[in-house]
């Protein structure tokens, strides 16, 4: 290639004919190209990139972790969680016990069996069971209902407990039941409160009147709860 470059300055130097030198110049012009493709051919790969360099120091340093089949494995503790009844569950229910539950937990008692026996048989000596709903007032409430002697009506069930929460809470002659409640007391123990309230006139006989029989389940219709 030296060579050649050195003939084509002397050609230039001491040209010959026209022709001649068209020749050399040709021929020059190609050598010149092809030692430019030559040179684009043998250009240097890309660098690898940074994952395929993360890639290859991964193969390249792999390990691997034989446990022997003598250890035993250990059971992990975990967490355990539980979920808190609310108004939209007792309202999907929609049985007279739900009902109670529901008056329990809007006025803060807690739901326990007890508190759920009391509640259901108060509502059965106000309301037949099977129309524990009459007038979406299960307790025959008067409190906001517009109704003198607990004869008024409600709007939904939720109101009626809403109502009958409020009212236990605001009228001081219901302090024992509300205390009762609070305590989880036994059942006597809440009855006799109830008895001796002023929420009903007659006082229920003072129990005499009272039913110990167990309360049944009854769905109330879905929109007496809307």
């Amino acid at each position: 290639m030296t060579n050649f470059f050195e003939s084509l300055r002397t050609a230039s130097r001491h040209p010959g004919p026209p022709r001649k030198r068209r020749e050399y110049l040709t021929v020059g012009a190609m050598a010149v190209a092809f030692a430019f493709v030559s040179t684009t051919a043998l250009a240097p790969p890309p660098m690898p990139s940074e994952s395929q360099l993360f890639e290859l120091y991964l193969a390249e340093n792999a390990q691997t972790l034989a446990v022997s089949p003598a250890v035993a494995s250990a059971a992990l503790p975990r967490d355990t969680f539980a979920a808190t009844a609310g108004i939209r569950t007792y309202v999907e229910g929609g049985t007279n016990h739900d009902f109670a539950k529901l008056v329990l937990l809007l006025a803060g008692f807690p739901i326990t069996e007890n508190n759920v026996t009391v509640f259901t048989r108060w509502m059965r000596q106000e309301n037949y069971v099977d129309s524990w709903w009459n007038r979406n007032n299960p307790l025959n409430n008067g409190w906001g209902s517009g109704g003198g002697g607990g004869l008024g009506s409600y709007d939904s069930l939720v109101l009626a407990a809403e109502n009958a929460a409020e009212a236990l809470l605001s009228n001081p002659g219901y302090r024992d039941i509300v205390a009762a409640f609070r305590a989880d007391a036994p059942t006597e123990v809440t009855e006799a409160a109830i008895w001796a309230s002023p929420w009903a006139s007659g006082h229920y006989n003072n129990g005499k009147h009272w039913s110990y029989v167990p309360v049944p389940v009854v769905t109330a219709p879905a929109d007496a709860w809307q």
